[in-house]
């Protein structure tokens, strides 16, 4: 039986986590959960799956929710340093990182340095500092399994094949809910319809992040970093139906994808039993009833964000920490009303305009720049108007 940890197990990705689990239980037993402040949710889990220990990132919220627990059986610790020994439980196999935004960093580090394999859902920390993340996994003997479709897309498909041979990957984007949109309607988009996914049920911030395209843009410097692959071998294609999940092209023109229904419980229960595939009993695909699958390049003058995460991967150093940073920033002012919605590439890139390069060695200087990212970000966001 397979011991797992989950990192952010009230989100989407933890719930389709449990969901797995619930459907093995020969399989899988939870020994640790944490999440962020939804003490409500979290309860519930406890109950339902008998953790050893949890974490809430909120203080507040651990606090309620040790009223309402046996804590002589479950242990309830809080913050940051919560999480990361939620992490680090050493009676675990498999930590699967799903915290949404560069909070993961540190727990999912600290689940590296504890040994445990690592399935990965949170992109962040591998956009911010996925060499060092990287190097950490080696020395511990750690693999990083890939739980975003599109990457665990390009994992399946690389099995059986040479990384030599590989000519490119191509990330496909469904292109969200603005791709038909003319440019000037931009301008008035509001939270509400920028949450409204054509294809995927996700949390706020990536749902944001897919109308943006900047999802993608992170995705594209994960990629580089999960599979060691130079930028130029990173391409991305619009394909608005979300059923090839993406593409591994080879030198002899062979190009090998993975395909399925919009449902992330495939690509995690991938991670959480590989080498094995066990049956979900999803939705049979139907290619004759789809009728058609489209394609088309990313248009990025009009979706600016996809172009400004190629120049921070082309950047380097700490440039990709400060993208993520700004873009972090600017999403939640615009979910709040704060900012517009095409302030937020505006935001990001006046941000990474202010960065100074220089070499980085530890996470401590990726940390201090992504600090110093957010709060330029900040005052960036102090000229923005909201339209009318």
């Amino acid at each position: 039986m397979k011991r797992i940890v989950i990192l952010g197990s009230t989100g989407s990705i933890g719930a389709s986590t449990l969901d797995v689990v619930s459907r093995f239980p020969d399989r899988f037993q939870v020994v640790g959960l944490a999440a962020g402040s939804n003490d409500q949710i979290l309860e519930e889990q406890i109950r339902t799956f008998q953790p050893k220990t949890v974490a809430l990132s909120s203080p507040e919220a651990a606090k309620r929710l040790r009223t309402r627990v046996d804590t002589t059986q479950v242990e309830v610790l809080e913050g940051e340093a919560g999480l990361c020994e939620v992490a680090s439980f050493p009676d675990c196999d498999l930590v699967i990182s799903a915290i949404v935004g560069g909070a993961g960093l540190k727990p999912t580090l600290s689940a590296i340095q504890a040994g445990s394999q690592v399935a990965l859902a949170n992109k962040e920390p591998m956009v911010m500092a996925g060499q060092l993340m990287q190097q950490e996994a080696e020395k511990h003997g750690v693999t990083i399994f890939p739980i975003d479709s599109e990457h665990s897309a390009i994992f399946q498909s690389m099995e059986g094949h040479r990384k030599v041979d590989i000519r490119r990957v191509v990330l496909t984007a469904s292109g969200g809910p603005f791709w038909d949109w003319a440019a000037t309607d931009l301008a008035h988009v509001t939270p509400a319809q920028a949450l409204k996914h054509p294809n995927w049920e996700m949390g706020a911030k990536i749902t944001i992040d897919s109308a943006t395209l900047m999802n993608k843009g992170l995705e594209v410097i994960e990629a580089r970093w999960l599979f060691d692959l130079p930028m130029a071998q990173i391409d991305v294609v619009i394909h608005r139906e979300s059923i090839i999940h993406s593409l591994v092209e080879y030198c002899d023109g062979s190009t090998i994808s993975q395909l399925g229904h919009p449902d992330m419980r495939t690509p995690i229960s991938y991670a959480m039993n590989y080498p094995e595939r066990v049956p979900l009993h999803p939705p049979l695909l139907d290619l004759g009833k789809i009728g058609k699958l489209t394609f088309c390049p990313p248009d990025t003058k009009k979706f600016p964000c996809l172009q400004l995460a190629f120049d921070a991967l082309a950047g380097g150093a700490g440039l990709p920490a400060t993208l993520n940073a700004a873009n972090e920033v600017a999403v939640h002012a615009f979910l709040n009303n704060q900012i517009a919605f095409l302030d937020i590439p505006k935001v990001i890139q006046e941000t990474m305009s202010a960065y100074q390069a220089a070499p980085l060695s530890t996470i401590d200087e990726v940390l201090a720049i992504d600090l110093w990212a957010r709060r330029t970000a900040e005052e960036m966001m102090k000229t923005c108007i909201l339209p009318v």
